[in-house]
Parts: structure tokens; sequence; C-alpha cells
């Protein structure tokens, strides 16, 4: 597997100079379930059409004078060094987007040095993933509350065992929620490549070659809890019945204990939350409304960012998740009070866009984006940021809550 260099990406950079240019290749490269899997949220899209607005409408006011060349964009998350204030968000299933997403992303993430997220419900193993990202990997879990935990306490053994950087806890998916688009476009659970979905398929060579090379995907982490019943059907039946809900307040303090590394809760929207949340020693948190794909009545998470930083202050680290599009966006973000701004739509649209290059062409617009900002504003770093005047007139304030 290649890990493109930048200098290979200049010419990308001139046809896909921007995520947004990279969503509109995909759109017209994938399969259209596959770029629906992607691309839709929850309801009417409304969730994801906040998220962009509330970006797009944070000003940031530049100080002049000094002279800032290329600023460099490193940063430290949990006393380790990344390249940028950027990662990969835990994705579950991204190879019904682009077959192999796991492997592709993984590579681009330890090449760039940015943390990648891999989700629970990935298509490669934690140990494997381990073998591609040594440096940046961090695991999310979902809940498995059956028989006092016992997979989710052992997969937090293999994570430990696999040096895992960060264990992330996702608990805004208390329900199952329905995905209009998907719906539409014939995608069921468990994934099937049923007779019309192979028909849609046929349209785009790329995703059938990556899936013919990768394989339908799969599971995989969680074959060893599996009795060896593998199958699509039979894992779907499997995650349906040992998975769900959210976390407990109870249940955050036992992985607390158990999780010797830097542990973070996704899904956080309450500053109250917030607050309890680092009493239990939780490390970080991911500002998130999971990106609208759960209900799209939900607030911007980037409008959320500064009242929870205001509450738990340098208590832990806050992460900007949903919406994030542009190495701007994760400038405002960290200038609202984020240390790091994560996306996931935006890679699995440059996986859509140009397959195995996608994700080391992102994360380079990403990190030219956000110097070329940096420098803009008069910031020799990305700590500066936070001395920054923004305007934010959508933000919410501690006291409405």
């Amino acid at each position: 597997m290649s890990n493109p260099s930048s200098s290979s990406q200049l010419p990308l950079k001139r046809k896909y100079p921007t995520a947004l240019d990279l969503r509109a290749k995909a759109r017209r490269r994938l399969p259209r379930f596959a770029f629906e899997y992607l691309d839709g949220g929850a309801g009417a899209d409304t969730g994801i059409a906040r998220n962009w607005d509330a970006f797009d409408a944070i000003e940031m006011i530049p100080r002049y004078g000094n002279v800032v060349a290329s600023p460099p964009t490193d940063v430290e998350l949990f006393g380790r060094a990344y390249s940028a204030p950027i990662g990969i968000s835990p994705i579950g299933g991204p190879g019904t987007g682009f077959p192999g997403a796991e492997k592709y992303f993984a590579a681009a993430a330890q090449a760039a040095n940015i943390p990648y997220t891999l989700g629970v419900l990935s298509a490669i193993t934690i140990e494997e993933a381990a073998v591609l990202a040594p440096d940046v990997l961090w695991l999310q879990l979902y809940r498995f509350p059956g028989n006092e935990h016992r997979i989710g306490l052992d997969l937090v053994r293999r994570a430990a065992e696999a040096d895992v950087k960060a264990l992330v806890l996702t608990w805004d998916t208390p329900v199952r929620t329905t995905r209009p688009r998907e719906t539409k476009s014939g995608i069921m659970n468990p994934f099937k490549l049923t007779n019309r979905l192979r028909m849609d398929a046929l349209t785009s060579p790329a995703w059938l070659l990556s899936m013919m090379r990768n394989g339908i995907p799969r599971f995989v982490s969680l074959r060893p809890y599996m009795d060896g019943r593998t199958g699509l059907q039979e894992s779907a039946e499997f995650i349906r019945r040992e998975s769900g809900g959210a976390f407990t307040w109870d249940e955050v303090a036992r992985y607390r204990d158990v999780w010797k590394g830097p542990l973070l809760l996704k899904g956080v929207l309450h500053p109250a939350d917030a607050e309890r949340a680092v009493s239990l020693g939780v490390d970080g948190l991911h500002v998130s409304n999971h990106g609208g794909r759960q209900i799209d009545a939900l607030p911007a998470s980037i409008d959320i960012l500064p009242a929870i930083a205001q509450q738990v202050g340098g208590k832990a680290t806050l992460i900007a998740d949903s919406g994030v599009r542009s190495g701007v966006d994760a400038a405002r973000a960290v200038a609202c009070g984020a240390s790091a701004a994560f996306a996931g739509k935006a890679f699995l649209w440059s996986l859509g866009a140009l397959g195995e290059r996608g994700p080391a062409h992102l994360i380079d617009i990403f990190k030219d984006e956000l110097s070329a900002t940096l420098g803009q504003l008069g910031c020799a770093s990305v700590g500066d940021l936070r001395a920054v005047t923004v305007r934010h007139n959508n933000a919410y304030a501690l006291d409405d809550f």
C-alpha cells in the first residue's frame, strides 16, 4: 500500500483544492448507495447543514504588523506530538462508503502524524490497525453491556496490548435511528449486495475494484466474541443483541479504572455533563452531535463548544467534532476553545473521490489551509489562536443551561 508524498499531491491540489471539491467528485464517482451512506445524516439533513452554517458564521479578527511566514501547525495532545490539530473521527462501517477505508485512513494518518480513531465496527482488527498506525492510533468503543461488559473490557485489554494511544467511549447513540438517504438508496442492516445494489455498484469501477481487493466489510474486531459465526447476517444479529444504549456514569468510571491511558468521552453537548465527566477522571471530550447522523434537532457542536470550554477550562482536552470541512474550520475550533478538530465525512469524501490517495491529499489540504489561516491572522503557532478575537454570535453561554 502506497503512502503518497506531499509532492505527489501537487497536481491533485490544482484539481481538488478543497474538501468540498472532493465531495463533488465522490458524488460522481461512487455508487449512489455508497455516497448516500457516507454523506447522509438523520432526518432531512438539517443537522448537517446546521453544523456547516455554524462554522461559516464564526469570524476571526486578524492582527497585522508581524511577519509570520508559513507558521507551523504542530500540536501536543495528551503528551504526544502531532503535526496538526486535526484528526480522523471514528466512523462505523466506513467500508460501505469505500471498501478498505480503515487501511487507507490508518496508513495516511501514520504518514502525516495525525490521530486516527479506529471505530470498533471496523473491517480491520485493532491489531492490524496498530501495525499500520503504531504512533497515532486511537480506538473508539460502543457499549457492550452483556455479561458484565465482557466484550468491552476485553477490547480495552487488546487496545492496551496493541499500544493504542487513547480510548474514546461513544455515548451519544442511546437508541438506534433511521437515516432516510441510506434507506432510500437500498441499504439494509445487515449490509447485503442485493441485485439493486449490484446494479448500482456497476456504475463505479473504482468501488468495485476496491471491494474485490478488500472484500465486503465485516466487523472483524468482534470476531473473537462471535463463536465463529462471522457472516453479515450473524454479525448484525450479534451487534443488535450485544451492543446498545449509552454508557452510564458508573460505567464511564469503570472504564476509567481499567484503562490507564488517555480516556475521552464522545458526544458531550451539555456543560454539566462535561463537568461530571472530568470529575470521574475523563481526560478529553469530543464536543459532538455525531455529525448530524443521530437526530437533526441537536445544536451545532461548535456553538456548544465555548460554554463547555468555559465550564471545564483547562481540566480536559476538548476535541471539536461534527461539520469540520477545512483547515479554517480547525482554526475556528481552536480559537473557540478546542485543542483539535476531528473530521469524519470529509475523509470519507476523500476516499470516494480519489480512493487510496484521498486521505493523504485531504490532510495536506487541511494543513495548508490551517497554516495559511494562522499566517493571515498573525499567529506564529496554533496556540496563538487562543488570543484571536472571535465573533461567534450563535454560541451558547453558560447561563443558557
